[in-house]
């Protein structure tokens, strides 16, 4: 996991995670989008294949890199899971139940937003569930 975190450390590989969210792009369209050099790119490229953020394939003479987006989400999803396990329990107590419907009478409108930020009771049981 500690590959993960490396890779993540530099804003420019973030920042070329952020890009790759919409689709694969060559290695020279990625380069294109910094002002570093083209070697400098590929060797940030290199951090995220190494850490398994990225995938590559060739196509005739060109690269192409691809997000893992699932392997990210996964480890920092369990690294916060095993430093923060309250907020799974929080996660759990936030959801609405699907039994629950909207009150108002005619004409009410369901309200789309999401909960407030819990009182500091409620946080303290939540945290006391997980001890």
């Amino acid at each position: 996991m500690s590959d993960i975190f490396s890779a993540l450390a530099h804003p420019t590989r973030r920042q070329i995670l952020q890009d790759l969210r919409d689709g694969e792009l060559a290695a020279g369209d990625i380069a294109a989008r910094f002002q570093a050099s083209g070697p400098t790119i590929s060797r940030h490229l290199s951090v995220l294949k190494a850490a398994g953020l990225v995938t590559e394939r060739r196509d005739s003479n060109r690269i192409l890199y691809s997000l893992v987006g699932e392997r990210l989400a996964l480890s920092v999803g369990d690294f916060l899971s095993s430093v923060c396990p309250e907020q799974i329990v929080l996660r759990s107590i936030r959801k609405p139940s699907k039994k629950s419907k909207p009150s108002g009478g005619k004409g009410a409108k369901a309200s789309t937003a999401k909960p407030a930020a819990m009182k500091p009771a409620t946080v303290k049981a939540a945290k006391a569930a997980t001890a």
